[in-house]
């Protein structure tokens, strides 16, 4: 049987090879086509539907009011400059001239307001960024009046669910399967959750659009989107696996953009099931070997996890106390303490007849999201915990996650998307009152800390605000409400037959203008 296998496996490579070396044809570039290798979780090109804007904005048909240096500084983009009243209560956006969609139609202070409206309308996700009282357009400045003061609204506004489409255009293109018409320099042809195919937009406002098709393949499975890139099967590909990136050493053939992330892998933990004793809480995370997780098994392309937030930002990172670092005999005196022995000696722990068993959540498209999982399950083991891995669909996370349906949920979450962690840490942390914090699934509650959130929400000093978030996440790790694995790294690599492709931390700009064939 295992002999039959192996068969199935080279006969599967060799044709599959044979595919690739038959599409890329001759060495020389193709000026007239990009071809960018991705991963992608879409089902639709919807921006206000799940996180699917994100899409919408990487393949290069999306713009928002603003968007994201490489320091992670916003800086105007739709918008070319932005003031706040003295009450900090009203913004004031300048919609910049000259603008048009990709179907001719001018970008107007009116269709930002109507395009902003659309993504409160049909996500309810856009509420916990602000609450308006107004929006209203005169002339090309947009202007915003919050409920509240809101300190980080340009960088609100530079998230994909707020990226800027032409509403009045739903009537002659489904978006979800055609894609919105947008401002970006590209706009799609077709799509499929397997492949898009994006056009150059002929009226796109800043600068020259070099290709006149990028070819976008889904290619889920990390190893295979890196032989595709060594075939020149794609010119480029996004997030390249840390064991696939030493294949790319060769300068003259291969450009690679690796950064520090602003990502977490984090398990969120449910508080409604067995991990709601925080004695049980604090030895799971205790037992849990993160340093060997990253440095042995991840080859080092992760940093051992500890915070909420990752140490690539400034937000205390050396100065915050990890309780429940790797102790595994005080993981097992906290589930003694708790009253789960193994009373039958199965190597499981059990109390009141059940055992002591958790379901964990993963999905695959991120190639170490099952592997930190593995490691779990095996010390989880070593300490009477049976720990059940559930891989499931990424589509269906969001949903599992707000309605916590899990006992642990792993996810690799961008912990700045709009500037700073502020939103992070509100949607995971804050408590879910009569549902306004959706994100927040897992009965996870803390009065000290929603203070803290509240006070974060309104001040305006960087120094406080910072200090404010070190609190947070000291907090959140006294209370054992998360089990943050790790820190990635992330890429693009691209051939040396195209210039410009670059990663930025906010993982927002994949496809852009800037990518063009190298002279």
């Amino acid at each position: 049987m295992n002999k039959m296998k192996r068969w199935l496996f080279l006969v599967f490579t060799l044709i599959f090879s044979a595919a690739i070396f038959a599409g890329c044809g001759s060495d020389k570039a193709d000026n007239s086509t990009l071809k960018v290798g991705v991963t992608n979780f879409a089902d639709s090109l919807e921006p206000t539907e799940n996180y699917f804007g994100w899409v919408v904005m990487r393949y290069g048909m999306g713009e928002a009011l603003a968007k994201f240096d490489e320091k992670m500084n916003v800086q105007p983009w739709l918008a070319e400059s932005w003031k706040i009243s003295d009450d900090h209560m009203t913004w004031t956006f300048k919609i910049r001239d000259g603008v048009k969609f990709s179907n001719g139609k001018d970008l107007t202070a009116e269709a930002v307001k109507a395009s902003i409206e659309r993504a409160f309308a049909k996500n309810k996700r856009a509420e916990t960024f602000f609450k308006y009282k107004e929006i209203k357009a005169d002339g090309q400045n947009l202007i915003i009046t919050t409920e509240k003061p809101e300190p980080n609204m340009p960088g609100f506004l530079a998230d994909p669910l707020f990226l800027i489409v032409d509403t009045s255009a739903e009537g002659e293109r489904d978006f979800a399967k055609q894609g919105p018409i947008c401002t970006g320099p590209y706009v799609c042809e077709s799509f499929t959750k397997e492949k898009a195919v994006m056009k150059k937009n002929p009226h796109y406002w800043d600068g020259e659009v070099p290709y006149e098709t990028v070819e976008i393949p889904s290619i889920d499975d990390p190893n295979t989107r890196a032989m595709a890139l060594q075939s020149g099967e794609v010119d480029m590909a996004v997030n390249i696996g840390a064991g696939d990136i030493g294949l790319f050493n060769d300068t003259s053939k291969f450009h690679v953009d690796r950064i520090a992330s602003l990502r977490v892998v984090l398990a969120r933990i449910n508080q409604k099931g067995v991990l709601g004793d925080p004695k049980v809480r604090a030895a799971f995370i205790s037992m849990c070997d993160r340093k060997s997780y990253n440095e042995i098994i991840l080859k080092g392309t992760f940093i051992e996890g500890k915070a909420p937030i990752p140490p690539s930002m400034d937000y205390g990172f050396d100065k915050l106390t990890d309780p429940n670092h790797y102790d595994v005999e005080r993981a097992k005196k906290l589930l003694d303490e708790a009253g789960w022995k193994d009373t039958d000696g199965d190597g499981i722990r059990d109390k009141d007849g059940k055992p002591l068993s958790v379901d964990f959540v993963v999905y695959n498209s991120r190639a170490e999201l099952p592997i930190y999982a593995e490691a779990v399950q095996a010390d989880a083991k070593k300490v009477g915990i049976d720990v059940k891995i559930k891989s499931v669909d990424y589509n269906l996370i969001d949903k599992m996650g707000i309605n916590g349906e899990y006992d642990l949920l792993i996810s690799n979450i961008t912990t700045a998307n709009t500037g700073d962690p502020e939103i992070f840490l509100n949607w995971y942390w804050r408590t879910n009152k009569d549902g306004d914090n959706p994100q927040n699934g897992s009965g996870y509650s803390n009065p000290a800390l929603d203070a803290k959130f509240a006070e974060l929400s309104t001040e305006f000093d960087k120094a406080k605000r910072r200090q404010l978030m070190i609190d947070i996440q000291q907090i959140i790790m006294n209370d054992g409400a998360g089990l943050f694995l790790g820190y990635p790294e992330t890429n693009i690599i691209s051939s040396t037959k195209i210039t410009g492709a670059t990663m930025y931390p906010s993982d927002y700009y994949w496809v852009t203008n800037k990518i063009r064939p190298a002279k």
